[in-house]
């Protein structure tokens, strides 16, 4: 097998394959603040095409407060050719719809950020949408070019994404702050495995999320 294109892994997605939510309203004008989310399927269609199926997984473990917490995994290759699994752990709360689903959703939408996927999404500027009767935006959010996967400047910015203390690794920020596209939750590990590893319960669950 080939060595992993983590530049191709942590690319900007599509306008498409992102969804929005509001963290913060403002009665006063209307207006939500919006935060982008990566579609689960928008993450698995990118291990796919940058990994391979076959050289991705991802497994589930009980967290804390009855949280649940996903290990996603790589198999990468190291530098004298040998091939490993190298699993990054992230997690999260059930939600209040679809509490179960929606955990295990959340939960792979972390812990593929700590792989660097859609990592990015926490430079987005702060923006304000109006909202509907019901609600919810009345227009879709923008995206600004410089975040989209055909700017030139992307390979740039998506380097500095990775670099520590650049902004990109810190924690969700007040709405007069930037704001984070979620809010860190649930434990952090990162463990080595190798092809037969263990989950932190001992026991070796794989799922694919839906």
């Amino acid at each position: 097998m080939t060595s992993i294109d983590f530049e191709a892994l942590q690319g900007y997605f599509p306008p498409r394959d992102l969804e929005w939510k509001p963290i913060a309203t403002s009665k006063r004008t209307g207006k939500a603040l919006a935060a982008a989310y990566l579609d689960t399927r928008a993450i698995m269609a990118r291990l796919d095409a940058v990994c391979g199926p076959q050289n991705w997984r991802n497994e589930f473990a009980p967290g804390p407060n009855g949280g649940l917490l996903c290990g996603l995994s790589i198999r990468v290759v190291r530098d004298d050719g040998q091939a490993e699994w190298v699993t990054k752990w992230d997690g999260a709360e059930n939600t209040d719809v679809e509490s179960v689903k929606g955990g295990l959703s959340s939960a792979m939408k972390r812990a593929a950020s700590q792989w660097g996927i859609g990592r990015y999404l926490y430079q987005l500027p702060n923006q304000w949408v109006p909202l509907n009767e019901h609600g919810r935006f009345a227009e879709t959010p923008r995206i600004p070019r410089e975040f989209l996967p055909q700017d030139p400047a992307n390979r740039h910015r998506r380097q500095q994404a990775m670099v520590p203390g650049s902004g990109a690794d810190k924690p969700a920020a007040q709405p007069s702050q930037r704001v984070a596209p979620h809010q860190r939750q649930g434990q952090q590990a990162t463990q080595r495995l190798g092809q037969n590893g263990r989950s932190p319960s001992g026991q070796q669950r794989q799922h694919r999320n839906g």
